[in-house]
């Protein structure tokens, strides 16, 4: 330093080899010269610098300034070449002053006497070291005398329980006969009561695992309890941010099925399957017919993916929307430019979630089992896409209980099949009815623009990230900002609600949640809202139009956000309200199947 004083930026040691351990001392001296500059040579080379031994023979023999002695020994002899590659002086120190190398067995007493700040400095360093122990018995002990309702509560179990206690002593009221003092501590059975300022340090001591909620209470009810534990191990494990990172999916939102269209070649569903037999396939499967068209591939490049399907709708038609997924196919300019053109409404599925794009991808699966089918037939490939094609074509589909070619060529493939039901589009809505019957009684989760939630993360080690819902595309699709100009457009199923609270917060949250919220005051009587009601003499008929107006259009209705009326305070000296008592039942009512004789 400019003051003349010395402060090491860093240390380095290791230990002697079997060899090293024979070598004579003034060799060891020399050998820690040579490996100190080779530990350091990053900070040295290309600089001068200065060498301190205490060892004064080796200022002679090292001296740059010098010839190295004939006298002296090879190992010497290689190690000055070795140090003559570096600009450095070499100086000599004593032992008594050499402290810095050698301070673990010549450290030097500080006689000085400390100054003020360094005895604040020595209070606050132990200090955070007696909050980083662990919660011992005699600490609950003396938190426990400190706590306003832990330090009753002791005196009660001492010298006996009142007939009538304050509120905040009921959960220990109830269990009066069951709290022993134990060493100064409060007990409840074979579990310990833990005061207020030490609950936290508990609860993160719970958690230290990141266990699960059900191993955290099984473990808190082998050891501590007080009032509210479980809801606070219920929120500190859902507040979590690393359990929230590698928490699984959510639970499956309800099946949303694609809208019945009205003609076919209206919506297609396009995707790749492969590489499959060295072969990479287009599939391209009509939503209305379910008419599957397939063609190989010899590449897969955007101009090559354009100009197939420009030879498909020079015969089929330009249809009004494509399904895609992301590919690099579909989300290239080229391909955007070609779908504004020719006028189609391009519809891409939520990344990282082919059951949006179902139809295709079940279809894919199909043909590779037709496929593998003709494993051993001497045929060409071609005569095995075709013969598949050729029987998917003319068999029933499960989903409309006729053929692909019934409804898209209106006529059977060589043979005429009548297979056909009365009721197409009711046949249809009972088909999907009974596909999602296991989650339409589901309710789907609704989130809020403008909320805190975490994004499912396929690309890196933690599987959710933070981010902000900014707009909602459909029923199961939103808009989320992940980052600064990032915006990931994902599915119900990869959105997960976040709000992350640290074990504090568990303990005590309405210190948190006051000053959050500021005067929380009930507003006067002025201030009540108007309240809002149906009339229950349309109501009914409301109900009946509407389920006689999705009956009619033969599809599921898209899901929307529930019409919730605004439920305000009953207004002074008003009656109150009456429900009107139901006269169906609750269950659903299915339209009865008649046949057209």
């Amino acid at each position: 330093m400019r003051d003349g004083t010395e402060r090491p930026i860093a240390f380095a040691s290791r230990s002697l080899s079997s060899a090293e351990k024979n070598y004579s001392q003034i060799d060891k001296e020399a050998l820690g010269l040579v490996w100190g500059v080779k530990r350091f040579n990053q900070y040295l080379y290309g600089r001068e610098f200065t060498l301190v031994t205490d060892h004064q023979p080796l200022v002679s023999i090292f001296n740059p300034h010098k010839a190295i002695p004939m006298t002296a020994a090879a190992r010497m002899q290689r190690w000055a070449l070795f140090l003559g590659g570096h600009r450095y002086k070499i100086e000599f120190k004593s032992t008594l002053n050499h402290a810095n190398a050698d301070g673990l067995s010549r450290l030097p007493l500080d006689t000085a006497t400390g100054t003020k700040g360094d005895k604040e400095s020595v209070a606050m360093f132990t200090l955070m070291q007696i909050e980083s122990l662990p919660v011992t018995a005699e600490m609950i002990e003396r938190e426990t005398r400190k706590d306003a309702t832990l330090s009753q509560v002791y005196k009660a179990t001492q010298t006996g329980w009142a007939a009538s206690e304050r509120s905040f002593l009921a959960p220990y009221f109830q269990r009066r006969d069951e709290l022993a003092i134990d060493s100064g501590c409060l007990m409840w059975g074979m579990r310990i009561i833990i005061p207020t300022k030490v609950r936290s340090r508990v609860l993160e001591e719970l958690h230290s695992g990141h266990l699960g909620v059900v191993k955290m209470k099984a473990l808190a009810r082998s050891y501590v309890w007080w009032p509210g534990i479980d809801q606070q191990i219920e929120q500190l494990a859902a507040h979590c941010p690393g359990c929230q990172r590698v928490q699984n999916e959510p639970t499956v939102a309800p099946l949303h099925t694609w809208e019945w269209p009205t003609s076919p070649w209206q919506r297609i569903h396009i995707d790749f399957a492969g590489p499959f037999m060295n072969k990479t396939f287009l599939v391209v499967v009509d939503a209305c017919s379910k008419w599957p068209e397939v063609f190989a591939m010899k590449s897969t490049t955007t101009a090559n993916t354009i100009d197939v399907l420009r030879g498909l709708f020079a015969r089929t038609g330009i249809p009004e929307q494509l399904v895609s997924d992301n590919g690099p196919q579909f989300t290239a300019s080229e391909f955007q430019m070609f779908m504004k053109l020719n006028g189609i409404r391009h519809i891409t599925s939520a990344p990282y979630h082919p059951a949006t794009n179902g139809l295709a991808e079940r279809f894919v699966q199909t043909l590779k089992q037709g496929l593998r089918a003709f494993a051993d037939a001497p045929i060409s490939l071609q005569q095995k896409l075709a013969n598949v094609l050729f029987a998917y074509r003319n068999a029933t589909h499960a989903t409309t209980n006729r053929t692909p070619a019934m409804l898209f060529l209106g006529r059977g493939l060589r043979s005429r099949l009548d297979l056909l039901k009365p009721n197409l589009r009711r046949t249809v809505m009972d088909r999907q009815i009974k596909q999602g019957k296991g989650t339409h009684n589901r309710e789907t989760r609704q989130l809020e623009i403008g909320q805190t939630v975490l994004a499912r993360d396929y690309r890196g080690e933690h599987k959710w990230i933070p981010g902000i819902i900014r707009e909602r595309q459909g029923p199961l699709s939103y808009t989320v900002e992940v980052a600064l100009d990032t915006i990931w457009r994902p599915h119900l199923d990869q959105l997960r609600g976040s709000e992350v609270r640290t074990a504090a917060e568990m303990v005590d949250p309405a210190a948190s949640f006051i000053a959050a919220q500021g005067d929380l005051s009930l507003p006067t009587a002025s201030a009540t809202p108007e309240t809002m009601s149906l009339p229950s003499s349309t109501a009914g008929q409301d109900s009946r139009n509407l389920q006689s107006s999705d009956s009619d259009m033969g599809c599921l209705p898209s899901p929307g956000p529930p019409l919730t009326p605004r439920i305000g305070l009953p207004r002074a000296g008003a009656s109150p309200a009456v429900t009107p008592e139901r006269r169906y039942p609750m269950r659903t009512h299915r339209p009865p199947k008649r046949l057209s004789l």
